[in-house]
């Protein structure tokens, strides 16, 4: 089973040397994302609301390119530079996604790309 490169302009380019997602079958593995405007490759501006939001747009955008939608993310991981941040992404994912929820992890990290607070890959069932 060959594999298939997924990459759309409605999300930042990648910044460094992986695609933006690769499907493998019916499986989507989407790279992880932060808060970048595709447009301008800088973080958006605003709090941490702003960089979760931008994060799901951007996923959003690789899910589309890739045949599917967010409710077809059977598994999300959510990187943060500061745990107490993780009501936030609770709030905003709710606004997103509906039930049934995918599996999920949050992992506390040190430090995220170009300074993002938050970061998030998913894999993505078709």
């Amino acid at each position: 089973m060959s594999r298939e490169i997924i990459h759309t302009d409605q999300a930042p380019a990648a910044i460094g040397t992986y695609s933006q997602a690769v499907r493998h079958g019916n499986l989507v593995f989407l790279s992880g994302q932060i808060p970048l405007d595709p447009p301008s490759m800088e973080l958006v501006s605003g709090g941490f609301e702003d960089q979760v939001r931008r994060v799901f747009d951007n996923l959003q955008a690789v899910c589309q390119a890739s045949g599917g939608q967010l409710a077809d993310i059977v598994k999300l991981t959510v990187y943060l530079t500061d745990m107490g941040h993780f009501p936030v992404v609770n709030a905003v994912m709710g606004e997103y996604f509906s039930e049934p929820y995918p599996a999920r992890a949050a992992v506390g990290v040190a430090a995220l790309p170009k300074g993002a607070q938050v970061e998030m890959d998913a894999i993505l069932a078709l």
